[in-house]
């Protein structure tokens, strides 16, 4: 749970960019 609320804290922004890396490194 306070993964999400991290995520969640981040914003927008915070969200794409963890998405981005998450792609580059599967």
């Amino acid at each position: 749970m306070k993964i999400r609320v991290g995520i969640n804290g981040f914003g927008r922004i915070g969200r794409q960019v963890f998405r981005a890396i998450w792609e580059h490194y599967p």
